[in-house]
């Protein structure tokens, strides 16, 4: 049973999280480079949440989302 356990940490720290190890060292070697690939991320996730807040919007202008209140049986 201890050798599955053992096989799971492996699998998480070389092969699932291996991408965190390099960023770690890479940020040792040049502070430069790991932050410009936390900014891609950031400014990736904030282009998707401003796509996801415009469909969001096309739909409220088209009456397409249903608004009622009384959605829930609580709420009556």
């Amino acid at each position: 049973m201890k050798s599955f356990f053992q096989g799971i940490q492996w699998l998480f720290e070389h092969i699932i999280l291996a991408l965190h190890g390099y960023l770690r060292s890479l940020e040792l070697s040049s502070w430069w480079l790991a932050n410009l690939i936390s900014w891609v991320f950031v400014a990736i996730c904030c282009y998707y949440t401003w796509y996801w807040i415009k469909q969001l919007q096309s739909h409220k202008d088209n009456n397409e989302e249903n608004q009622d209140t009384t959605a829930h049986s609580f709420l009556k």
